[in-house]
Order: C-alpha cells, then sequence, then structure tokens
C-alpha cells in the first residue's frame, strides 16, 4: 500500500465523514442516488433532497414506474435538471435490460444514462466491493496538488493524466475507506479555497505545498466572458390561478413546468392573442431578476397580464394552477421565486 493510501485511509478513519444517510447501506440503488445527486452540488444540499426522494421512490421499481412530472417535482430546487431526467430513463432501463436488478459488471454500470466511469467506480466500490478508483472534481484537485500536475484537469491530455496517478495509488486494502477518504479530503481539507495545508497529512509528498503552489493549482479553466440573454415571462392571471407551460426535455430546465415566455423585443399582450388566442391586459411590470447558468447570464423580465376574455384550451403541457399548486410545482428556482413574489404583491 501506498504511503498516500495508508496516511488517506488513517485520516479518514479518525477525521472523514461516516454518518452520511447514503454510508449506511450497501443498496446499489441507494448509492447511485446520493452519487447523481452530489454530481457538482454539496454534501449540504444534498441530504434533504435526498431524504425525501427515497421517502417517495425506495426502489428502482417505484422511480421507473413514477411519471416524469413527479420526479421532476422531488428535484425542483436541486439543478442540474438532466440528472433527473437521467436518473428515470435508466431506472426504465434497469427495469427493462436487467429484470430490476441494478448490474454489478462495471462496464454495464456505465450504459446506463447519466452514469459516467468516476461514478460508476464509486458504486462499484461502495455497493459490491470493487477495485475501482474514482476522479471527481475534489479528487482531481487532490492529486494535481499532490503531483504539482500542470495544465487544467478538464483538458483531455490531464484527465488522462489524473487517471493513471489515481490508478497507480489505488489500495488492495480498505478500498471503500480508501474512496470516500478522497471524497471527504478533497471536500473538507483540500479544498479549492481557503485549503487547510496546516491540518493536512500529506504535507510532505504534496509537491504543491513544497513549491508553495497551491493556491495556483490545479489550474483554473481559461475564462471567458458569460453571454447575456433576454426572456420575458408572461404572468398570466385568472381568477386567482396562473397559466403554466411545460419546457421541452432538452434544452435549459427541460421537463419542468415554468411561465411561458415571449422575446424581451415582442410586445406580450400581442403574442398572448397570437399564441393563445387570449385578451389580456398588462399590469404593471416586476423587476428584473437576473440567473446565471453555467454558459450564459438570463435576464428576465417578468410581465404580469390579467386575462380579461375567456381562458385557452389546457393541455397535458399547459395548465393553470392555483397559486399554491403552482409554487409548489416542479419549477426552475427562479421561476418559483418570481412566482413568490407575485403572490405576495398586489396582484
Amino acid at each position: 500500500m501506498s504511503a498516500f493510501a495508508e496516511k488517506l485511509i488513517a485520516w479518514q478513519q479518525a477525521h472523514g465523514r461516516h454518518d452520511l444517510p447514503w454510508q449506511q447501506t450497501r443498496d446499489p440503488y441507494a448509492i447511485w442516488v446520493s452519487e447523481i445527486m452530489l454530481q457538482q452540488t454539496q454534501v449540504s444540499a444534498v441530504i434533504g433532497y435526498y431524504g425525501r426522494f427515497m421517502v417517495r421512490f425506495p426502489t428502482i421499481a417505484s422511480l421507473a414506474t413514477a411519471s416524469q412530472d413527479e420526479v421532476m417535482q422531488h428535484w425542483s430546487g436541486l439543478g442540474y435538471y438532466s440528472r433527473a431526467r437521467n436518473l428515470h430513463h435508466a431506472a426504465q432501463t434497469i427495469m427493462r435490460e436487467h429484470n430490476g436488478e441494478f448490474p454489478q459488471d462495471f462496464s454495464h454500470i456505465q450504459t446506463l444514462k447519466g452514469i459516467g466511469r468516476s461514478t460508476a467506480a464509486a458504486i462499484s466500490v461502495f455497493a459490491f466491493q470493487q477495485q475501482q478508483t474514482i476522479l471527481d472534481g475534489n479528487v482531481k484537485r487532490v492529486l494535481a496538488r499532490l503531483h504539482a500536475v500542470e495544465g487544467w484537469p478538464g483538458l483531455p491530455a490531464i484527465e488522462k493524466q489524473l487517471w493513471t496517478l489515481a490508478e497507480s495509488l489505488l489500495p488492495q486494502q480498505n478500498l471503500p475507506a480508501y474512496i470516500q477518504g478522497l471524497m471527504d479530503f478533497g471536500a473538507t481539507l483540500c479544498t479549492r479555497s481557503k485549503p487547510r495545508c496546516s491540518e493536512c497529512p500529506m504535507q510532505t509528498q504534496c509537491l504543491a505545498f513544497q513549491q508553495q503552489r497551491v493556491a495556483q493549482l490545479p489550474f483554473s479553466k481559461p475564462r471567458k466572458a458569460l453571454p447575456e440573454k433576454q426572456t420575458t415571462m408572461l404572468m398570466i392571471m385568472d381568477a386567482g390561478e396562473i397559466l403554466l407551460e411545460k419546457r421541452p426535455n432538452q434544452g435549459i430546465w427541460g421537463g419542468l413546468w415554468s411561465l411561458p415566455e415571449v422575446a424581451a423585443t415582442q410586445l406580450p399582450v400581442q403574442q398572448v392573442q397570437e399564441k393563445y388566442g387570449m385578451q389580456t391586459e398588462s399590469l404593471e411590470v416586476m423587476p428584473v431578476l437576473w440567473h446565471t447558468f453555467t454558459h450564459f447570464k438570463l435576464e428576465i423580465t417578468p410581465q404580469p397580464l390579467q386575462l380579461v376574455g375567456r381562458r385557452a384550451e389546457t393541455s397535458p403541457d399547459r395548465q393553470w394552477l392555483p397559486f399554491a399548486d403552482a409554487i409548489g410545482a416542479a419549477l426552475p428556482t427562479p421561476v418559483r421565486t418570481l412566482l413568490k413574489t407575485l403572490r405576495q404583491s398586489r396582484y
């Protein structure tokens, strides 16, 4: 066993996390759900969602047979919604192609939608005690500092180098403690900002520490100014209800309910007439809301409208809902914020 692995296991046993809800099981389904939720999301944000999700969908079968709407509702607010759609799709695949049993073969796990090599490795280790290593963002940072790896870890050549390092350090014993230690070490000690180097057991091995380059490594992704986009969200109201539309599965907020939108340059009343055949009158516009995505910023202008004629017909992708029901639906976070603000206003 390498000195790094030995020290890491000892550190994890003494200082790592041991009481997270998904650590108390070897059920591959429960571990899979936790690993998907933890992608690009902090543990503190996941715990509550995980508990509610597992109460409603305690088995692969219960998830597979649920509607996408209900799955999205239980994911609403957690972000990166393609994760929920992929989880739902993969559960249906398991029911159809694996007789409802989570596959144990490492290559088969990676064929499930939304599961890459590192996630498959975590599931394999914690559920099946298999000999695999992980390479998530925290682990990339730890290894880049430990070995003073030059370059942004998102580049294919650098990522390949980090996978090779990760494989070379893998111990033959105490693998779950080692893998959990990698996760905990990067999340709580070797953090992106303000790493706790004075408490680190790897000081004598860490090249970044010895070279005083901890703040520099790993290299950051080359930054580009985020482009800005604009949209107008239509808050069409009638008799205490508001009109919601389901977004397409592809694209931002895919599969979630949202407010109808028009281009910032279009006239809302005119567009409602042309698109829905409804007569409305404009109310006082609400303050602009900015929302930042990974690749762009969105400027949202919320436009309240009061229906003055007959409603358009509803459909599976277009519904009138009371405010309380609308706020509780599977909505993007900024849309829920707008609805809460609107409900509290004089409208």
